[in-house]
């Protein structure tokens, strides 16, 4: 297909509406086809700020092996607050009761 080119051909700016040579004329970044005096170069800080890279994992990681995080604080509502630093044997017992249903 053949376009218009030459000294002769004319372009119609889409900010002003003004009649201009085409040869004259430049494309905006966003597509608009302008005049001269119509024309403006991308401002900065249109572009987006480039995202800074994840860390990364360390390969191959495993725990410190003189650390056993077997000693922790555990904190409660009762007595003073604190049941100790080293925990070394726990029961957990629950009841629920009994429930009688008459019809």
């Amino acid at each position: 297909m053949a376009f218009a080119s030459g000294k002769f051909s004319y372009g119609i700016c889409d900010i002003s509406g003004f009649r201009y040579k085409l040869q004259d004329m430049r494309k905006t970044w966003d597509g608009l086809l302008v005049g001269p005096d119509q024309w403006d170069p991308k401002h900065p800080q249109l572009d987006p700020k480039p995202a800074p890279d994840d860390p990364q994992a360390v390969k191959d990681a495993r725990p410190d092996k003189a650390d056993d995080n077997s000693k922790f604080l555990v904190y409660t509502n009762v007595g003073n607050g604190k049941l100790g630093t080293v925990l070394t044997t726990f029961s957990v017992s629950a009841s629920v009761g009994e429930v009688t249903v008459t019809t």
